[in-house]
Formats: C-alpha cells, sequence, structure tokens
C-alpha cells in the first residue's frame, strides 16, 4: 500500500490523466453504437439547441459568480430568485390596469432600499430625498401606465424595481448581519431565504403552471416560430425554434452588457477591488456596504431576466428554480470567481445536457452528464476552467 501511495505522490499528473482517458474509452464503448445510428442532421440540431440552452444557463451562473466574488457567498436562492422575478415580470404584463396604489409602494419600497443602501443615515440627506421623490415618482407611472401596447415596457420596468427591491431585502436583513460569522452560516441563510421566496410564490401566484407569452409576437416582426435548414450531407431537416434564438442572443447581449458595466464603469471597477480585499478596499475609502448591496441587486435583475428568458421559452412553475441547479456545475466547471467562467461553463453544460438527452433519453442521461464532466475536469483542474489558484501565506 505504501508503495502505491509513494508511485502516486510521484506521479500524480499521468495517473490522473489515464483515469480520464479510461473514462472516456468506457464512454465511448457504451455510447458506439448510439453514435453510429444518429443522423448528422440529429447531431447537429443537438449541438445548436444545447448552445442555446446553455446561453440562459450562463446567466444564471453569472450571478452566482457576481454574488461569490462579491461576498464569498455561494447563492443557493438564485432559483428562486428567477422564479420570484419571473413572476412579478408577468404579473405587469399581463394586467392591463395596474393599482397606482400597488405600483406606488413597490417604487417607494425600492427607492428607500436604494437610499438606506449606506445606513438609514442618508436619509437626512435633502438632495436625496429629493431624487428619490422623483424617482418614486416616475416608477409609479410607468409601473401603472395602462394600455396593452405598453405592457412590455411596463413590465420590464416592475420587474427590475421588484426585483432590486427584493435583492437589496435579502442583502440588508439577511447578508450584512451575518458579516462577521462563519461563511457555512451565510450559505444556510440563502438557501432559507430560497424557502422564504417559495412560500411566497406559492401565497401570491399559487402553484399552477404559468404561460409566459413574451414570444407570441415574433410573427408579427416576420420571424418563423422555426428555422429550418435542409441540405443532403445532413440527411435530414435541422430545425430549431426561434424563441430559444431570441433567448439565447437576448441572455448573450445581458452578458456582455454586463461586462462591460463592470470593467469600464467607477462602480463596476470599485466592485472589482470589493470582491479581490475588502478590508483593502475600505482602508482606501470604497463603501463596502455600498458595493455588496449593488451586487445583490444586481443579481437580482440578472435573475429575473434569466426567469423571464426561461419562462417565456417554457412557463413559469415551481420547476423553474431546477433549472439553477444545472447552472451550478456550470459555475464550477468555468471557475467559481470566474465571470468568463461563467459562460464558458454554461454552453459546456447546455451541450452536455442535450447531448446526454440524445444519447440515452432518460432523464439520468440529462442529470447525470453534466455533473460527470464536472468531475472530470475538477481532477485534472480543482480550480476550474478559468479559476484562480489562491496560495494563503501564514
Amino acid at each position: 500500500m505504501e508503495a502505491l501511495q509513494k508511485f502516486y505522490r510521484e506521479n500524480r499528473t499521468l495517473v490522473t490523466w489515464l483515469m480520464v482517458a479510461a473514462v472516456f474509452i468506457v464512454f465511448y464503448l457504451l455510447t458506439q453504437e448510439r453514435l453510429n445510428s444518429l443522423r448528422p442532421s440529429r447531431m447537429v440540431q443537438t449541438t445548436i439547441t444545447g448552445l442555446l440552452v446553455g446561453g440562459v444557463y450562463a446567466l444564471i451562473a453569472l450571478g452566482i459568480v457576481l454574488i461569490n466574488k462579491a461576498s464569498g457567498v455561494f447563492n443557493f436562492a438564485q432559483g428562486y430568485m428567477m422564479l420570484f422575478g419571473g413572476m412579478l415580470f408577468y404579473s405587469f404584463f399581463s394586467t392591463p390596469n395596474v393599482n397606482p396604489l400597488a405600483a406606488g409602494a413597490l417604487a417607494f419600497g425600492t427607492v428607500l432600499m436604494v437610499l438606506a443602501m449606506n445606513g438609514w443615515r442618508e436619509l437626512r440627506n435633502l438632495r436625496s430625498l429629493g431624487i428619490g421623490v422623483a424617482a418614486v415618482v416616475v416608477l409609479t407611472l410607468l409601473m401603472s401606465w395602462q394600455g396593452e401596447d405598453v405592457r412590455m415596457l411596463r413590465a420590464i420596468v416592475g420587474g427590475i424595481t421588484g426585483s432590486v427591491f427584493v435583492g437589496l431585502f435579502i442583502e440588508r436583513f439577511t447578508i450584512r448581519p451575518l458579516i462577521g460569522q462563519p461563511l457555512f452560516t451565510m450559505v444556510l441563510m440563502t438557501l432559507a431565504v430560497s424557502e422564504i421566496l417559495k412560500g411566497f410564490v406559492n401565497l401570491i401566484w399559487g402553484s399552477v403552471p404559468i404561460s409566459l407569452q413574451i414570444f407570441s409576437g415574433l410573427e408579427r416582426l416576420g420571424l418563423p416560430n422555426t428555422i429550418r435548414w435542409e441540405a443532403e450531407f445532413l440527411q435530414g431537416r435541422v430545425v430549431v425554434r426561434t424563441d430559444l434564438l431570441v433567448t439565447f442572443f437576448l441572455a448573450l447581449a445581458a452578458f456582455v452588457g454586463f461586462v462591460l458595466f463592470f470593467r469600464y464603469t467607477n462602480v463596476g471597477l470599485a466592485m472589482r477591488a470589493s470582491a479581490e480585499n475588502q478590508q483593502l478596499a475600505q482602508s482606501v475609502g470604497l463603501r463596502v456596504r455600498v458595493i455588496l448591496a449593488v451586487a445583490w441587486g444586481i443579481t437580482a435583475i440578472l435573475a429575473m431576466l434569466a426567469g423571464v428568458l426561461q419562462g417565456g421559452a417554457s412557463q413559469l412553475d415551481l420547476n423553474l428554480p431546477f433549472v439553477a441547479f444545472s447552472a451550478f456545475p456550470a459555475v464550477l466547471l468555468g471557475g467559481l470567481e470566474s465571470i468568463t467562467g461563467a459562460l464558458v461553463g454554461g454552453l459546456i453544460i447546455g451541450l452536455v445536457q442535450d447531448w446526454g438527452n440524445l444519447l440515452y433519453g432518460n432523464q439520468a442521461g440529462t442529470e447525470l452528464m453534466p455533473y460527470l464532466v464536472l468531475m472530470i475536469v475538477l481532477i485534472i483542474r480543482p480550480d476550474g476552467l478559468f479559476g484562480e489558484k489562491r496560495i494563503e501565506r501564514i
């Protein structure tokens, strides 16, 4: 036994790659017959669909990575934040006559939370109060704007406003009081928050699946419901759903927009500095508490957007948060602190899931394959594909 342990320590890299090669050989032998029976058109369609689905996974993973970079917390409430934000969007989208009092209360609560990000004493600032009052009036008018023609604008404003309120509320009353406590305590708190959000969704919207018809107007824009492509070498027809294609590009646009914000704005630069070292950032005058609150607000918006896109492509129901479980291996695969890794990991997991479903045709392939790929990658690179290896000196 000691001789084997010594051999492994001296040849760890070689043994690891031999294990990975063995896994791939076994996988190929198990799927060879199925692969040989597939038409090229089916392979191409599965690859395209996997990449399109992976775009939403990447958006979910981005929100998880953002919170982890800002506070070191792995947010298990991301899935139910998706569902809650999607339901808020649906309420404003499907209700032509929004009660101005309800819209005003939501706007007031959100603006109040924004002004109090650095403490309630900020409410004494008359200039901030003036801006806050103007913001409440504008948001109330936009969220209560009546008519079918403006329901998309009303839903976007209402969804973002409500999501920001939820994100700031979570940070202010559940995460901030636990600063200085063991990290595991905060992780358990995010699990508690997810159950509370689940209860609110059941209480307000019920458990019946809801159809979110945000892509019903694609035909009026001259876009077909499906895109079909035939070629002789494909030996069949490739069919791609247009709503999945639009969802992918919207998710990618949101991802790129956030990356630009994160890299080139003062707030984004402050978030990057705080993510590297909170104590050092605070010593040079950065308001770390405000930065953490902003991170939770942005994460809530990303969760709402992911919920709306996923709900529009399928439906809004209590199974939606389980989509976030598919994003968890994407986060670990790309690296817990890597924004680029969130994108690459999301696309890879989307591909792996669809190929697993194609090869095995059951839920086991869809759920097992992403974690099998994750295990193989983490054996080779424990920090993920783009993760940072940290060396702590004592």
